[in-house]
């Protein structure tokens, strides 16, 4: 009997995970990491009124979520003061992404993104058949002028763009991405990702605007609201936008536990005040422990900081196997000239003391090995 083949689309991709977990490398390693400061989550964990929440919710669990997370739905939208219907819940920015791609994308169309951003983004483009034209940053930003002057030249249908940024923490004003807003091209739909947006400067997030057709906003509850293993995400953007999710969505996506977390972790305010002073204080931390180094840290408006190794590719990936090694979980830039860092996220104070001791034995190894 003969295998049922795949589209030709499909079998030209290769099978690949955009993100190998910590999980995997602990398998094997055979031990677990020390120090969990790679993937950017909030150690600081979610508000206790939220695990209550949630172990309430679990008891409850029998049943199938709300498949227009109703609740969730209005309470996002009263705290920003926009209508619901401007607001599209979905399992985490990831999944938000997918079905915006799906939408709007078909084979040899034209998207543009940054060389080195987000590389799940880069996977939903490639799974529905994209051109994908990637961009250089520029200082370590994201080149605003750039993405807009490419797209311009290909035609793009997409443009993403992260604020701040991930991997490397950097961010734009809010008048610089309002200027960039108004530069788009027509036909052109701008998914601004701010999965760090509640951990940025004052003045990053641009005001928002419902009556933009061209503009998609990401938010998350992964990052500061620290439940990333609950995949709650959602996006802001004009009514007719985000009717459009209905069309191709997962309406059971979602868990009756995930729904129950977001909503009440969003009405407690005082606990996100609350991690925003200790990633703060944890930025400074790592700071402090690269400058004893004698290394550099870019800065960051996000729950991790970028620390600039001072060489190249060859020499920061060392830096790193030497951290792992040592069963501290960081991760670094794919892309040059980004690939000269590490990035370590915000972590509890043991978190830190043990990749403090770790650091210089790290650098001490790939000296050693590079010269």
């Amino acid at each position: 009997m003969k295998r049922p083949l795949l589209t030709p689309l499909a079998k030209s991709l290769p099978a690949s995970v955009p993100f190998v977990g910590p999980e995997a490398q602990e398998r094997t390693m055979g031990a677990p990491f020390v120090a969990r400061l790679g993937a950017n989550e909030s150690t600081f964990g979610p508000s206790p009124k939220a695990i209550a929440a949630m172990q309430k919710a679990a008891s409850e669990a029998w049943m199938y979520p709300d498949p227009e997370s109703h609740d969730l739905r209005h309470a996002v939208a009263t705290h920003h003061g926009i209508p619901p219907e401007n607001i599209m819940i979905g399992e985490g920015i990831d999944s938000l992404l997918g079905l915006l791609v799906r939408l709007f994308i078909s084979p040899g169309d034209a998207v543009v993104t940054s060389d080195g951003a987000y590389p799940t983004f880069n996977y939903h483009v490639a799974g529905f058949g994209g051109d994908l034209h990637k961009i250089p940053y520029k200082d370590d930003h994201e080149d605003l002028h750039a993405l807009i002057a490419t797209a311009k030249e290909v035609k793009a249908k997409l443009i993403y763009l992260a604020n701040p940024d991930n991997p490397m923490g950097s961010w734009h004003a809010a008048a610089k991405i309002n200027a960039m807003i108004a530069a788009l091209p027509e036909n052109c739909l701008l998914i601004l990702d701010e999965a760090y947006i509640e951990l940025a400067p004052e003045g990053t997030a641009p005001a928002i605007d419902i009556d933009q057709p061209n503009l998609v906003r990401m938010r998350t509850f992964s990052k500061a609201y620290g439940l990333a293993g609950c995949r709650v995400g959602y996006a802001i953007g004009h009514a007719v936008l985000i009717d459009a999710f209905n069309k191709v969505r997962n309406h059971f996506g979602m868990s009756r536990i995930g729904q129950a977390g977001a909503l009440v972790a969003l009405q407690d305010q005082a606990w996100l005040t609350h991690v925003r002073q200790e990633v703060a204080n944890s930025r400074d931390r790592i700071a402090a422990i690269a400058s004893e180094n004698g290394l550099t840290v870019l800065p960051s408006a996000t729950n991790f900081v970028t620390v600039d190794c001072g060489r190249d590719g060859a020499f920061a990936r060392a830096v790193l196997q030497g951290l792992i090694a040592r069963h501290i979980f960081v991760r670094m830039p794919f892309v040059a000239p980004g690939d000269r860092c590490i990035r370590v996220s915000c972590g509890t104070d043991a978190q830190l003391s043990a990749f403090a001791a770790a650091l210089p034995k790290a650098l001490a190894d790939a000296h050693a090995e590079l010269g």
